[in-house]
C-alpha cells in the first residue's frame, strides 16, 4: 500500500475510537469507488479496527489493541477509556 494512505488509516482509525461505530455508519461514511483507496479493507486487513456483533447493538466496529497502539504511536490519542 503506498505510504500516501497511511494518513487516511490513521484518521479511519482515530474516527472508530472516539466511539465503537455502528457498521452501517462506518460504511455509508467510508465508502469510496476508487479502488486505490481501500482505507476499510487496510485497517481491518492489518488488525487495527474489527467487526463485532454486541447483544442488543448489532453490528459495531471497533478500534483493536493494535489500533490503539498505532494512534498512541502516531500521537492521535493517549490510552483509551473502556
Amino acid at each position: 500500500m503506498p505510504d500516501a494512505a497511511d494518513p487516511l488509516v490513521l484518521d479511519f482509525v482515530e474516527w472508530i475510537a472516539h466511539e465503537p461505530r455502528n457498521y452501517a455508519e462506518v460504511v455509508a461514511t467510508w465508502r469510496t469507488s476508487c479502488p486505490r483507496l481501500t482505507i476499510w479493507e487496510d485497517a481491518s486487513d492489518r488488525g487495527y479496527v474489527v467487526r463485532e456483533t454486541i447483544a442488543g447493538t448489532g453490528l459495531m466496529v471497533t478500534v483493536t489493541a493494535s489500533g490503539e497502539k498505532l494512534l498512541r504511536e502516531h500521537g492521535r490519542i493517549g490510552p483509551l477509556q473502556r
